[in-house]
């Protein structure tokens, strides 16, 4: 998002940066805000995690998912250990995110947000919402990431005939093929419904 300090942004356009254009800064910002530090929401996280039913194989170690290595320039970032989270828990946290703040969708969907008080909008990373290169009618976003270790991933949610498939990929080796494979499996999913 290219924060400053003292820069004054609201929470929404926090929110939705992060959502939207995976603006980290924008991540740590609001985990600073809910916290106080980026350690203290990552220990919220995890007990809402825990909270939630997600495994004991899923950790959340800061407020971005970066590895502890990316943030070794950031002294006050949250990097005890690193993020890890399985297929199935991404899918099952997106179900819950989904029933527990449906409006979640209605900013996943966006192809763009504003870039708070700088110049210019912040471009959607999930290129699966209709009108991007990989664009399929029905899809409502969710989230886009990447680290070295997790490859290029993608948790997606597509509403297909009235039924929602939430669809989660990991490890790819191209941001390309992180939308590719959630189309075989939205495809698999038409032919098994």
């Amino acid at each position: 998002m290219g924060l400053a300090a003292g820069q004054a942004v609201t929470v929404r356009e926090l929110f939705e940066a992060m959502a939207v254009h995976s603006a980290n800064d924008a991540a740590v910002a609001l985990a600073e805000h809910a916290a106080g530090t980026e350690a203290a929401f990552a220990d919220r996280m995890n007990e809402k995690a825990r909270e939630i039913g997600l495994s004991e194989a899923s950790y959340f170690a800061n407020a971005t998912g970066l590895s502890s290595r990316d943030l070794l320039g950031f002294p006050n970032a949250a990097a005890d250990g690193e993020t890890l989270m399985t297929a199935e828990d991404t899918a099952w946290l997106a179900k819950y995110l989904i029933e527990a703040y449906p409006e979640l969708l209605k900013i996943t969907k966006k192809s763009a947000v504003e870039a708070g008080d700088s110049a210019g909008e912040l471009a959607t990373t999930n290129e699966m919402l209709p009108g991007q290169r990989f664009g399929t009618k029905g899809n409502e976003g969710m989230k886009t990431g990447y680290t070295e270790r997790a490859g290029y991933c993608f948790a997606g949610s597509t509403v297909v005939d009235g039924r929602r498939y939430i669809t989660v990929v990991m490890g790819a080796k191209t941001p390309e093929a992180r939308f590719e494979e959630t189309k075989k499996l939205l495809d698999y999913a038409k032919v098994i419904a």
